[in-house]
């Protein structure tokens, strides 16, 4: 009769964690129950930063639009919404998507995070929850390729004058509708706005509805205003007059 091989015994040391796990159980449930300060981001530095990333775009554009200043302006405009499109389409690679922020953000000491990860308690936490892969390929989407699509579906619509039609053609009413998408939207934008100057959370509705919140990126650093990218401008704009003397 063959005999089973014996257990090794457990290290002592084993047992004990055994034996405290009601007692980290309980004090997690209490943790989690604790109230917590709520995390407080400046706002002023959250609007700086869209003020910035607008700036920066407008001089990208102008410099696209002086490298295209020797084509026929017809050409230009008529694809100028692809150009923007593709504009913006690597500013949002070149950023959100690599780096979770963007440039204004960057120089505001700002990022995003994934706030659906900090419910309760954990709004304050010193890790911050990275953005997922689906949250940027959503926003980018929405972002970049609705702005786009709008844009390219407004100037069809007002070319081939679809609101002067009859109320009753099919096309008058796609004109109607898009009318009132717009109007909504304008109005859940400056709600959304007054909540975020209200919370401090939330800049804009796209990000209110992926959840992507402007946390500190380096919570040690001082809170003041980058004049790098001013600096920048400066240097760019004396430098961009002096080739055009």
């Amino acid at each position: 009769m063959s005999r089973l091989p014996s257990q090794p015994p457990q290290q002592e040391w084993q047992l004990d964690w055994k034996n405290i796990q009601p007692a980290l159980s309980s004090v997690r449930r209490s943790m989690a129950s604790l109230q917590t300060s709520s995390l407080k981001v400046m706002r002023v530095s959250q609007l700086d930063s869209d003020i910035l990333d607008s700036e920066l775009f407008t001089i990208l554009k102008e410099q696209l639009w002086n490298a295209l200043s020797l084509f026929n302006p017809a050409f230009k405009e008529s694809i100028e919404p692809e150009l923007l499109a593709l504009l913006n389409l690597a500013l949002f690679k070149l950023s959100i998507y690599d780096t979770s922020a963007t440039y204004g953000a960057q120089l505001q000491n700002l990022k995003y995070r994934n706030e659906w990860k900090h419910g309760g308690p954990l709004e304050s936490i010193a890790k911050d929850a990275p953005l997922t892969k689906t949250q940027k390929i959503i926003y980018g989407v929405l972002s970049v390729g609705g702005q786009y699509a709008w844009t390219r579906t407004s100037r069809l619509v007002t070319s081939r004058g679809w609101g002067e039609l009859d109320e009753s053609d099919i096309r008058n009413k796609i004109y109607r509708v898009l009318q009132a998408g717009e109007k909504y939207w304008k109005a859940l934008s400056l709600v959304n706005f007054l909540v975020f100057l209200y919370s401090g959370k939330y800049r804009t509705l796209l990000d209110r509805i992926l959840g992507m919140r402007l946390v500190y990126s380096k919570k040690s650093m001082n809170r003041q205003v980058s004049f790098e990218f001013l600096n920048r401008q400066m240097v760019w704009h004396a430098f961009t007059v002096s080739l055009r003397i």
